[in-house]
């Protein structure tokens, strides 16, 4: 068993928010195998799926970003999963809006969420896919920037990079990470 964890925030007023590019991939991937996020366990929102023969459990944490790593590390537990088996999906101020990268490990980059899982997992040895909502112009209030909704004009573009992250973490299930990533960085 592998988990998939797209990280976001709970709640249609975050649902098109930058923040929650995680959901978003997540949600494909589910769309993708015929399955829905019905069970509710360990503070998330879990589907079971098969992708690329493997099994998978695709999570959206229930909690707020900056506690995702609750709902990861009881889950790790709950099934038994060894830490490279669990990919984080999320968002990355850092990366040019559309771009992926994919990462077979790495620090949290200033990301509350990934501050979060690597804490409860007690290790940051786990590979990571971060999707670019950075702007080429900077930021002045990067937490107001990622609470903010994608205007509609960007939303054709946001399709295409989490059809291309769906893809990447098809690549990642299918054949390696080392293979997934110079595939689709």
């Amino acid at each position: 068993m592998r988990l998939i964890v797209g990280l976001g925030n709970p709640g249609a007023a975050y649902e098109w928010t930058r923040h929650n590019c995680g959901f978003l991939v997540v949600e494909e991937l589910a769309r993708r195998a015929s399955t829905q996020f019905k069970t509710r366990q360990c503070q998330a929102l879990t589907a079971r799926a098969t992708i690329e023969g493997q099994s998978v459990l695709l999570v959206k944490p229930q909690t707020f970003m900056n506690e995702s790593g609750l709902a990861v590390a009881a889950l790790r537990a709950r099934y038994e999963v060894g830490v490279p088996d669990v990919l984080v999906i999320a968002d990355e101020l850092a990366l040019p809006f559309g771009t992926i990268r994919l990462r077979r490990a790495g620090s949290a980059g200033g990301h509350n969420g990934l501050k979060s899982v690597i804490a409860r997992l007690g290790s940051q040895e786990f590979p990571r896919l971060r999707l670019g909502i950075g702007r080429d112009h900077p930021v002045e209030d990067g937490a107001a920037f990622v609470l903010a909704e994608f205007p509609r004009r960007e939303r054709d573009a946001l399709a295409e990079m989490v059809a291309h992250a769906a893809d990447a973490v098809e690549a990642l299930l299918k054949t390696d990470i080392d293979q997934a990533m110079s595939k689709h960085n």
